[in-house]
């Protein structure tokens, strides 16, 4: 098959994964992509832009059997905008976020306009992939409420339809190079979040302090994308910890990544929103021990129910119960082994590689286009 895929944000989790996708397939793959800057503006703007550069390469004879693209395009303005052949082919939108259920600080600041984007855009389509079933079930409870606030003419038959076509199709992760035995000396604890208060960084440092204050030895990396309007606790943060400090900001190649990855030896999340955890995950299979709350698409992601011994790998979401977690495993790796004999990086992980996810987007792809 010959498979068009349009991006509109090229550049972080879209990139990584439209890039580790097309590179697994079977299928041909051309990609139209747009830089990532000012999100908004390319929700805007992206359908008309891509509508004129496919109609530019049809004219040199240029066809597919199918188009992908992801939530950052109103794929129903690209459908009508673009050349007809185009405009008819098999349609799959797959949701990385929503902009219905995607935090903001105060509710009166969310744009409703983008999430009627989401709206129309998941209606155009044949086929609705989202990353975790956490996602799809969060989404259509936030769109039915939000069209029962309509005035009038409440379409409320159209959270039916799109569940009807909606199915999980996970974000797969690479291989890397992982640690193979653990490195002696006290304990590293990764933090690879945004720098954004949805990620409650306070609750990270806050079971740090606990830490600290139970003379519990440590070390700390903190990386993750950061913006220039960031909590103001992480420079509170850097300054209170900076004995503890081995890693602080974002990693700017592949490699410094792995390397802050392969470095932990457990992998801390307090998220209070997350789609899915894809960086928990890198650090899993890179040999991390997790601890996450109990909470979004982590139980999913990491088999809670599912995998035997998935459970110790879960906090009730609280900084106390955090850091009573993290002081035990502290104690733990000064005797024995970091994991325990039932689980393993690799059985959390291993399903979840795009090596071994790419043939079940083929062939979902080419059902599609019979």
């Amino acid at each position: 098959m010959r498979i068009l895929a349009l991006e509109p944000y090229y550049d972080g989790s879209h990139k990584a994964f439209i890039d580790g996708l097309s590179k697994v397939s079977r299928h041909d793959w051309m990609l139209l992509t747009l830089p990532a800057h000012k999100w908004k503006w390319r929700m805007r703007h992206s359908a008309i832009t891509f509508a004129a550069q496919t109609a530019e390469l049809e004219k040199v004879n240029s066809s597919w059997d199918l188009l992908f693209c992801s939530d950052m395009l109103n794929l129903a303005e690209f459908a009508a905008l673009a050349p007809v052949g185009i405009a008819r082919l098999p349609k799959v939108i797959y949701f990385h976020e929503n902009q219905l259920t995607y935090p903001v600080r105060v509710e009166n600041e969310r744009d409703y306009q983008f999430a009627m984007t989401n709206l129309t855009s998941a209606l155009a389509a044949d086929a609705v992939w989202f990353n975790s079933q956490f996602h799809i079930d969060s989404f259509l409870d936030a769109l039915a409420k939000f069209l029962k606030s309509m005035p009038d003419h409440q379409p409320l038959e159209t959270v039916g339809k799109i569940q009807a076509k909606s199915s999980v199709y996970p974000p797969g992760i690479g291989d890397f190079s992982t640690r193979q035995a653990r490195k002696p000396g006290t304990m590293r604890i990764l933090w690879a979040a945004r720098w954004e208060h949805d990620k409650n960084p306070e609750d990270f440092f806050e079971a740090i302090g606990i830490l600290r204050a139970r003379n519990v030895p440590f070390r700390i990396s903190v990386i993750g994308q950061s913006f220039r309007d960031r909590p103001a606790v992480f420079e509170k943060a850097r300054h209170d910890f900076q004995d503890h400090i081995d890693l602080w900001g974002y990693q700017r190649s592949r490699e410094d990544y792995e390397h802050a990855l392969c470095e932990a030896d457990v992998v801390v999340s307090t998220a209070n929103h997350e789609f899915f955890g894809i960086g928990v995950l890198e650090a899993v299979a890179a040999g991390a021990y997790p601890f996450v709350p109990n909470r979004l698409s982590y139980p999913e992601i990491l088999g809670l129910g599912h995998i035997r011994g998935a459970e110790q790998f879960f906090y009730d979401g609280t900084a106390s119960d955090l850091a009573d977690k993290l002081s035990q495993l502290a104690a733990r790796i000064e005797t024995g082994p970091l994991w325990p004999p039932l689980v393993t990086p690799a059985i959390l992980t291993d399903s979840l590689k795009w090596r071994n996810l790419g043939r079940r987007y083929d062939d979902a792809f080419e059902k599609l286009g019979e």
